[in-house]
């Protein structure tokens, strides 16, 4: 096998030459479809004669491409084919020292030859490079004089499976893709893993099917956000993992990426792989899903689902798509249980990967299905009772699909050095997991690397991994792990209400304010000014009761709108006024008079209850395992006095603060170290002084 360091290095060298015509975060648009295109050249190698034989016999009798592609990719014993008859490095021509066919040996001409050479390969491969846009830098390199130079030093290269494992490949393409974004200052975490993270997902995704998947069944996998592919690759490692002589599980694998690089890579790496019943399809998971239900290769389902979908990153563009799918079609369609702020769109593939669960139905051999997913923090607390996101909890929650959180430790990223998370979500918890969440804190399981990458500046070890694999699996509390029900991270957002407390009282200024907008009761404000007095009273209910049989009298009928403009010219809220009772209604249900701010008659029926003054609203956030009238009796009530909790506009959410659940108290050190410490940097002060003065 190639060095990996030297391999890098020497391809990075090759991008030098690009300097001039490019920038340098520019260099991707030649270098990642190079490196694809050599690496496909070198894996076609062995059968491009015969490849080239067969067509020249099929050519000239019309054979339709889609027949021709079959045949021609059965020789080549790949899913793809090349009947170009260049390549990078020729074929002997029988005199010695000499090439044919070697995209070198014509330096004149190399742009039609490498253009043709291209178009020789099958329909799926030419797919890939219109992703890749590399005609145009065709033409730019030809017009800047290093297309030449640029082919041939990658001829120098030998990218066969053989020199250069899959495996190392993947590495090769994520060292390019990271260099090319450091340049651009671009996130080059939207693009793949680290792999020590992807290696911990997959291992905690397979954990309870071991043994299923050590017999020769047949699982499919997804990831909506596959960038180049790593997560799916390393998917498929673990099942080639030396197992004795018992038959793997066949893993098929399905990606979808917006990324054009992104996807042709994925896309490439796939091809070469030979893996025939798996597919990576281009397009916008949010607003362009590539696996419906009707997809006759899937069916829209998925044994196992994985993704890394980017951090924090907005949905603006898919705004439109996205709502207007949430309302018309609900929970029949992806994004039913609601939709989060639009500055992160994180919960948005949750929920796609969760519409794409196979259902757990034994009887029917339908086997449920796992998905392992990558978040930062947001998604774990972000959004009150209510919002987008607390309802997307509480779908999950709910349903009793989440089955474990791992704390992942900071700076393991090479985009971003935030702490990031990875969920478990399942509809087919073993028995004893039912009904439980598990939370792991490995945030301190890293080892310091060696040479920084971007901001990634740690790594989880084997041993690492390991250990939280087997916390994961054990299910028991230690220190790092810990158990909970569902209904602990649930709680009830409360509405504290207190009593509106209002002061009645007439002047001449107040009742020209009312009259300019009402002149039409000039008679009915007489009277009232005239027989109840300007004397200011601390019960509204009692004089709201003398005004109105005074009207009743007068026969004078005024509108909601006029009485509510009354109260609000001639009145103003008072603390030691009396609280204002609100007009009788129905009560929909008979809770605690105390709580729910309804106050009893005497004979025990609800009649009334305070009108609510709503700059004096709070909230209590209760959980849901205490009953809110108890709460509110013992908690609440003893420090707010005459206040009561408004049991309509209750709104149950669910939140995981990681931090309440493993943060540990250290008590501060003893006054008496402290001081000495500052001591003895102020003899060191006044020692400097004295130096610099003396």
């Amino acid at each position: 096998m190639a060095d990996q360091q030297q391999l890098e290095n020497f391809i990075w060298q090759i991008a030098d030459l690009l300097r001039g015509p490019y920038r340098p975060p520019q260099y991707e648009r030649v270098m990642l479809p190079m490196t694809v295109l050599r690496r496909f050249d070198c894996v076609l190698a062995p059968t491009k004669a015969q490849v080239l034989a067969e067509y020249e016999r099929r050519k000239n009798k019309q054979t339709a491409e889609s027949i021709l592609d079959p045949v021609l990719n059965s020789i080549a014993g790949q899913r793809f084919h090349n009947h170009s008859p260049f390549s990078f490095e020729g074929s002997e021509d029988g005199s010695a020292g000499k090439r044919k066919g070697g995209l070198k040996g014509d330096p004149n001409n190399i742009d039609r030859h490498l253009t043709d050479y291209i178009n020789g390969f099958s329909q799926n491969v030419r797919e890939i490079f219109e992703r890749f846009e590399f005609t145009a830098e065709i033409e730019k390199m030809r017009e800047a004089n290093i297309l030449y130079l640029v082919v041939s030093k990658f001829c120098d290269i030998d990218l066969h499976p053989n020199a250069v494992g899959n495996g190392q490949m993947g590495s090769l393409f994520e060292n390019l893709i990271r260099r090319f974004n450091e340049a651009a200052n671009e996130t080059a975490g939207d693009h793949f893993t680290p792999r020590e993270v992807i290696e911990l997902m997959v291992d905690i995704l397979f954990d309870p099917d071991d043994d299923i998947l050590t017999q020769p069944v047949i699982r499919k996998m997804l990831d909506p956000a596959c960038g180049t592919g790593g997560m799916l690759a390393e998917a498929q490692n673990y099942l080639r993992r030396p197992n004795g002589d018992k038959k793997q599980a066949n893993l098929y694998v399905f990606g979808q990426d917006f990324n054009p690089r992104a996807y042709a890579i994925a896309a490439s790496d796939l091809l070469m792989k030979g893996n025939e019943k798996s597919d990576i399809r281009y397009g916008d998971t949010l607003t362009d899903d590539q696996f419906p239900s009707d997809d006759p290769l899937t069916n829209g389902r998925f044994d196992y689902l994985i993704a890394n979908p980017p951090f924090g990153v907005d949905w603006k563009k898919q705004n439109k798509d996205v709502k207007l799918e949430h309302n018309r079609r609900g929970f029949a369609g992806r994004f039913g249980a609601g939709l989060p702020r639009v500055n992160d769109g994180s919960l948005l593939f949750l929920q796609h990967m969760i519409s794409k669960f196979e259902p757990y139905a034994p009887e029917q051999k339908k086997n449920g299905s796992r998905l392992a997913i990558v978040f930062n923090g947001s998604p774990l607390f972000t959004g009150g009772a209510g919002s987008g996101e607390s309802e997307i909890r509480k779908w999950v929650i709910e349903n009793d699909w989440l089955e474990a959180i791992v704390a992942m430790p900071e700076q393991m990223f090479y985009n971003t050095g935030i702490g990031t998370y990875v969920w478990v979500v399942t509809n087919r918890k073993q028995k004893h997991r039912k009904g439980k969440i598990q939370l792991i804190d490995a945030r301190e399981r890293w080892q310091a690397m060696r040479r920084s990458l971007g901001d990634k500046r740690r790594k989880m070890g084997a041993e690492d991994i390991a250990i939280t694999v087997r916390e994961y699996g054990k299910f028991v509390e230690t220190e790092t792990s810990k158990l909970f029900d569902n209904e602990d991270f649930g709680y009830n957002r409360v509405p504290i209400e207190r009593p509106l407390r209002l002061l009645y009282e007439m002047s001449l200024e107040r009742k020209s304010d009312f009259l300019d907008a009402a002149p039409h009761l000039l008679d009915d404000v007489q009277a009232i000014d005239k027989q109840l007095g300007r004397s200011p009273r601390t019960d509204w209910n009692e004089f709201d009761a003398l005004m109105q049989r005074l009207l009743k009298q007068r026969e004078s009928k005024w509108k909601k709108s006029e009485q509510k403009l009354f109260r609000d010219v001639f009145t103003e809220k008072e603390p030691e006024a009396a609280a204002v009772i609100a007009k009788e209604r129905k009560a929909k249900r008979e809770p605690d008079a105390r709580v729910w701010g309804w106050f009893l008659a005497a004979d025990g029926k609800l009649e009334r209850m305070y009108e609510p003054d709503t700059k004096l609203r709070d909230f209590e956030n209760v959980q849901l395992k205490d009953e809110v009238v108890r709460y509110f009796c013992e908690e609440v009530e003893p420090h707010v006095g005459d206040a009561w909790a408004d049991g309509q506009k209750i709104r149950s959410a669910y939140e995981i603060n990681f931090n309440r659940y493993f943060y540990e108290y250290t008590p501060p050190r003893p006054l008496e170290e402290i001081d000495a410490d500052l001591r003895e940097v102020e003899e060191k002060i006044i020692h400097l002084l004295r130096e610099v003065i003396g």
